[in-house]
């Protein structure tokens, strides 16, 4: 069985998230979202409401793909986690030059500490690009609409986390 690991804080999951977890799962038999616990980070969504969001969001995905989908919260080094849950490659999405820059010193310490897990990128589609967490929270909290950046669901857990109409 080949097992992907795609890690992130996920706070909140946005169709750039989505559209990296549909694509990987052609690439693996399961697929773990490692859901980072980062204490600081901050985030504004509590590990068991992340939790909740990927496995809702990522119920149907799984349904049309036949791949076994699965949130696994983690604190440990992301070589560690992969470890643990049987991961011969770990899944990475970019978005653009500065992910690359970051992502490239990543692997490099990961492939240093363990070169049997290899690291595996997807670019984000064309429309969720310049999606990101950080900015889709900044937007909701101002009172903008985030419809287009994150699943209907997200964007009322947003509304009512935040007590605004994004």
């Amino acid at each position: 069985m080949r097992i992907g690991l795609y890690p992130g804080t996920f706070d909140p999951v946005t169709m750039g998230h989505m559209d990296i977890i549909r694509r990987a799962t052609v690439l693996v038999d399961r697929l773990v979202i490692g859901i980072a616990i980062n204490r600081d980070k901050g985030p504004l969504f509590s590990l068991e409401e992340r939790v909740t969001m990927i496995e809702t969001q990522c119920a149907s995905i799984a349904d049309d793909t036949g791949c076994e989908i699965v949130a696994h919260p983690f604190e440990n080094l992301l070589i560690d986690c992969a470890r643990d849950v049987g991961a011969a490659v770990i899944i990475r999405g970019l978005r653009a030059v500065a992910d690359f820059e970051y992502e490239f010193q990543m692997v490099g310490m990961n492939r240093r500490l363990d070169d049997s897990i290899e690291t595996v990128f997807l670019m984000a589609e064309a429309q969720h690009q310049a999606i990101a967490s950080k900015l889709v929270k900044e937007i909701a909290r101002l009172g903008g609409n985030v419809s287009q950046f994150v699943p209907p669901e997200v964007r009322t857990a947003l509304q009512e986390k935040l007590g605004v109409d994004c």
